[in-house]
């Protein structure tokens, strides 16, 4: 049987995987660039780790340093001295210490005594005001006779009273704010409430 020049001729489909076998093959990376690559990678991923660990530790460490200094709040102290009783004035509240130490000095009708400079309202720090002769709250309008009585406002009963006392070394009045008098449990006739003037 002869074969025709039709037979012969290989298809197409044989004549393209024919021209891709008989391209030279592409050169294979070497090893060596691959194994330069994954390093360079790891030590890339080393160093991310390196700095979320420093920054963990150093958080810890702050975090360390503030529990061994805790807030401390420093208030002044409960007992202090105002001076010698000669320094109030008759009829008159004096305001030095409402600042620093959260009392009015109250000279009235003989009496010396220390009010606490705390509404019993809401705990607002209550003003004086000379011209109107009450104590008057900024927060919600309460008022207080300069003995220290509620007349106005929401606050349901009086100022409170500090202990006060003579100091017998140097003879200046001594204000304790540990011990408090309360007039609607009708210690303000207690003697450590008071001195006479």
């Amino acid at each position: 049987m002869t074969e025709t020049p039709e037979e012969t001729k290989p298809e197409p489909a044989a004549q393209a995987s024919e021209a891709k076998s008989a391209q030279p093959a592409k050169p294979a990376k070497p090893a060596a660039a691959d194994a330069e690559v994954s390093r360079r990678g790891f030590f890339s991923w080393a160093a991310v780790a390196w700095v979320g660990f420093t920054a963990a530790a150093g958080g810890c460490l702050t975090a360390w340093g503030r529990f061994m200094f805790p807030n401390v709040l420093y208030e002044p102290p409960t007992s202090f001295k105002v001076g010698p009783p000669s320094d109030f004035a008759p009829d008159a509240v004096d305001e030095r210490f409402v600042e620093s130490n959260g009392v009015f000095i109250v000279n009235d009708q003989g009496q010396l005594y220390a009010l606490i400079a705390i509404c019993t309202h809401l705990g607002c720090p209550p003003n004086w005001l000379e011209a109107q002769n009450k104590f008057k709250c900024p927060c919600h309008g309460s008022g207080y006779y300069r003995n220290g009585i509620n007349f106005e406002g929401p606050t349901p009963r009086p100022l409170e009273r500090a202990a006060i006392s003579i100091d017998p070394d140097d003879g200046q009045v001594l204000v304790d704010k540990a011990q408090k008098f309360l007039w609607e449990r009708g210690q303000w006739d207690d003697p450590s409430s008071f001195l006479t003037a």
